[in-house]
């Protein structure tokens, strides 16, 4: 049984932030934290909006290929993954809170892809960039398999080079120019909306985390 703290827990997260520091860090030092979540417009436009994150960048990495571009990337065979950089600052928000809210952002259960999106660069994953954060990642993901009751698969990986994307994709669900959809022209924030809702991802982590979902529908 999910614990009805957690909605609360989750939501001061993105509302107000919780001060539970990385381990060595330093006051007005910003740490970063790298997750894969599927499509990146979506996981840089949730944690975009957590009190204590500064920035977050849409990229790859995990893969073999130096400076991958997106066609290359979709295609498979690079080993990459379509990523997000998220820079954060630890009095505000911690790692074990960055990491709880991304996985009640994603189906941690899918290991072939996320939502409508298969295949090897759409799969979910943590990075970590040594043994403290990959000690607090494993702890979160135990937990989130916990509170799900299934198991999870999202694999903790050692830190690669991250290449960031290229600015067509950066803060794509903002953005006003025009680009040409099935449904015709329309802005990349329109193209998004759409995207996002036809693709179920909100219904899909819903379904799975109930009011835990810190994202989904908002």
């Amino acid at each position: 049984m999910r614990d009805t703290l957690k909605p609360l827990l989750l939501a001061a997260a993105i509302v107000l932030g919780l001060a539970v520091k990385h381990p060595g860090a330093q006051a007005g030092e910003m740490q970063t934290a790298i997750v894969a979540g599927g499509c990146f417009w979506c996981v840089e436009a949730d944690f975009e909006r957590v009190a204590g994150v500064e920035e977050v960048v849409s990229g790859y990495t995990g893969g073999t290929v130096a400076n991958p571009t997106y066609r290359q990337v979709t295609a498979g065979g690079t080993g990459h993954y379509e990523a997000v950089r998220i820079v954060y600052d630890p009095q505000v928000i911690g790692y074990e809170q960055i990491l709880s809210l991304f996985f009640r952002s994603v189906d941690p259960t899918d290991a072939g892809g996320q939502f409508c999106d298969r295949g090897e660069s759409y799969r979910t994953a943590v990075f970590v960039s040594d043994p403290a954060e990959r000690r607090i990642a494993e702890a979160a993901k135990a937990e989130a398999q916990a509170a799900l009751g299934q198991a999870v698969v999202t694999p903790i990986l050692e830190a690669a080079p991250f290449y960031p994307a290229e600015e067509y994709h950066q803060d794509y669900y903002r953005k006003r120019d025009i680009v040409i959809t099935r449904y015709g022209p329309k802005s990349k924030a329109e193209a998004y909306k759409l995207y996002r809702e036809g693709c179920g991802r909100d219904a899909r982590v819903r379904a799975l985390w109930g009011d835990a979902a810190p994202f989904a529908g908002s």
